[in-house]
């Protein structure tokens, strides 16, 4: 029989915009319900941003390990390291599960109510999970994205998604990574450091062709010394099972057979609209993505949308500063969605950040700016964490140094992102950056360098 619930706000999905929107709901004594169908924490607690962080903890640990096992400059030497590679999932495993626990604790302490389920929407105040059938006054609306799916690489036996990347049993001993974008590069990586041997077969003309390409330069070389092999400009054809072999075309239209064990596809990701009858409410589209305004609203009223449900930039930071900000809309505070800058990372090795505007994107909006970067090799920090390769790079107005973007690549540099994104929030000029007094030894002072050198007196170069 079915039982018919009431609430004032009803969220599908339990990613971190739906979680994160849900606990500060509770915050403000709004009723709740949350619709999850898998595990709480959605893709990037299971199987995106935190497992694939604590995968390539474990590869650079082994990396550092074999590389002390010949003798290395610092004069440790250690037998040759051996990897349990179910060990290591235990471990990583371990994490997401003391993460995802302590979100359902959070649910419950904010009296969200958890309903474990796959939601169909019937209309905009009506959701049905099983056999209840759910009434509210608010739909938000946060089902998140999923892998992109090649028709001539199906999903199965040898050709694994991130998801399958993620959880390995054994390790190949050749690996093919489709795309060279950043999900694909951070996994290439890590199996690289991990002992199998990786190619990487990407359509553009250079690896992650979102980032500049004076920023992935660094990249590029460590992974000519990683001994990854890179496919550029080719396009893969299919996989011929009988063989284990991926066949790609090169440029010049000749197509290659690639032998390997495993293949991993990594091309992207899509909003997930398909599965739960969002078609029910006929809602206006921006291409794949949900279209929603600045406070995140869709075509409908009271039918909120939030994260990668509604396109770019997917990131799971986006997706929760959204989902905070829908829940005190509803409770009636006045908010709109208006970041400065919206930070993203790549944990390659060394670490990629953008925030906010390159400057190939100033010249494009028409500002004219400073430019100017510090070496990591003129950083004392850099230099006794064995990392010297990359630089900070920031961006500011010519007329009045108000800072428009920083960029960095470099071992660490994931880290900077907070800094960078704070002083585009509260507009930072090159002189409060220059005139803040960084610890030493940091590479935090590449920060301070790097605006001392675009005022025209950096003091360690």
């Amino acid at each position: 029989m079915q039982q018919t619930l009431n609430t004032t706000l009803l969220i599908i999905g339990g990613g971190p915009g739906g979680y994160v929107a849900a606990i500060r709901a509770g915050q403000l004594g709004i009723p709740t319900i949350l619709v999850e169908g898998q595990a709480l924490g959605g893709t990037c607690l299971n199987i995106g941003c935190i497992p694939s962080k604590a995968l390539i903890h474990v590869a650079e640990q082994f990396h550092q390990a074999q590389h002390h096992s010949q003798g290395s400059t610092l004069g440790i030497t250690v037998s040759a390291p051996v990897l349990d590679i179910g060990k290591s999932v235990e471990w990583k495993n371990g994490i997401v599960d003391r993460l995802t626990t302590g979100v359902a604790t959070l649910l419950k302490k904010h009296k969200v109510q958890v309903i474990h389920g796959w939601a169909k929407i019937i209309d905009g105040k009506t959701v049905e999970v099983g056999d209840s059938r759910i009434q509210c006054e608010h739909l938000l609306l946060a089902t998140g994205s999923k892998s992109v799916d090649l028709p001539m690489l199906p999903i199965g036996g040898p050709i694994v998604s991130s998801t399958e990347a993620l959880a390995p049993t054994s390790l190949p001993k050749h690996l093919v990574v489709v795309g060279g974008g950043y999900i694909g590069l951070e996994l290439g990586i890590a199996y690289r450091k991990l002992g199998a041997e990786v190619s990487v077969v990407e359509a553009q003309e250079r690896m992650l062709p979102a980032y500049d390409g004076e920023l992935t330069q660094p990249v590029h070389e460590a992974l000519k010394q990683l001994g990854v092999k890179l496919y550029l400009k080719h396009s893969v054809e299919g996989f011929d099972a009988q063989t284990s072999t991926l066949q790609v075309r090169d440029p010049a239209g000749d197509t290659l057979s690639l032998s390997t064990d495993r293949v991993l596809v990594a091309v992207g990701r899509k909003p997930n609209t398909q599965g739960w009858n969002l078609e029910a409410l006929n809602l206006t589209m921006n291409g794949s993505a949900l279209k929603i305004d600045s406070r995140c609203q869709t075509s409908m009223r009271n039918v909120w949308a939030i994260g990668d449900l509604s396109g770019e930039p997917m990131l799971a930071h986006r997706a929760m500063a959204q989902g905070e900000m829908v829940a005190e809309l509803i409770a009636g505070q006045p908010r709109e969605f208006n970041p400065t800058a919206i930070a993203a990372v790549c944990f390659t090795d060394p670490e990629l950040v953008v925030v906010g505007k390159t400057p190939d994107e100033a010249k494009a909006a028409g500002l004219d700016c400073i430019v100017s970067s510090f070496p990591f090799a003129a950083n004392g920090r850099a230099m006794t964490l064995e990392s010297k390769s990359g630089f900070v790079r920031v961006v500011a107005r010519r007329d009045n140094h108000v800072i428009v973007g920083w960029q960095a690549v470099g071992v660490g540099v994931s880290e900077l992102s907070t800094a960078f994104g704070q002083s585009l929030e509260m507009g930072a000029r090159l002189e409060d950056i220059a005139g803040t007094i960084h610890a030493h030894p940091t590479l935090g002072e590449a920060v301070q360098e790097a605006a001392l050198r675009a005022l025209g007196h950096a003091l360690h170069l």
